[in-house]
């Protein structure tokens, strides 16, 4: 399993937001994620699709939204317009999700289901076979430089065994106090793709050395709780 890591611009200067996207890409990343609160679903607001028009000719990279909004079929179509290749939506966030990843579809652009800390995996049980990303999230959502909620551990080791006993082809991501410890945890309870803001953004030492311990520390190279191998 090759793991991936998706930096988080949320932690990124916001003043030089355009240099922070294109440092992670010569890193060797093959994402970031951006995090679009509304202020209702999350107390937080960040920013809309003006921010996905405005990376989108910067980068090369995938642009993944992480809509922390309600209800987010009112955002889908202008971030999908605005640029963004995949769109993740929070499962509690509208009585409608069938629909909500019909929507993604329809415009063109992958479809991830997000999951809070308290929300069973049994509860995508019916649209997992559509999903190319399951984001379970390891703090609550609204907030960066949060600390890893390790009861979301077994979770994750579920969605990997339901995606694994179906056959499907889908991503586990992680978002939510991810740093060179709790990686490993991750990795090993079945996560390819880990969301890392903080850990990235203010490393001392620059970005891409930050991403390379990440990526050791979750291949078992920084961490000897971690089996899993990097290819």
């Amino acid at each position: 399993m090759r793991v991936k890591i998706a930096p988080s611009i949320l932690s990124a200067d916001f003043t030089q937001l355009g240099q922070q996207v294109q440092i992670v890409e010569a890193a060797g990343v093959d994402r970031v994620q951006l995090d679009v609160m509304d202020g209702r679903y999350v107390p937080n607001i960040t920013f809309g699709p003006i921010a996905f028009r405005s990376l989108r000719p910067l980068t090369k990279l995938t642009l993944e939204a992480h809509l922390m909004v309600t209800p987010p079929e009112d955002f889908i179509e202008a971030i999908a317009a605005a640029g963004a290749d995949t769109i993740i939506v929070h499962q509690e966030s509208t009585p409608h999700l069938h629909r909500a990843i019909q929507q993604i579809h329809s415009l063109g652009k992958k479809a991830g289901v997000a999951l809070n800390p308290s929300t069973p995996a049994s509860t995508l049980s019916e649209v997992l076979g559509l999903l190319q990303i399951v984001l379970v999230m390891t703090v609550n959502p609204g907030f960066g430089g949060q600390k890893f909620i390790r009861e979301t551990l077994p979770k994750i080791r579920q969605v990997r065994s339901a995606l694994t006993e179906r056959g499907l082809d889908c991503e586990v991501e992680v978002d939510g106090g991810i740093n060179e410890e709790t990686i490993g945890w991750v990795a090993e309870a079945g996560a390819d793709v880990m969301v890392a803001g903080s850990s990235v953004y203010d490393a001392p030492d620059g970005v891409g050395p930050a991403i390379a311990r990440l990526v050791q520390c979750a291949t078992g190279r920084g961490l000897k709780s971690s089996v899993l191998s990097h290819q």
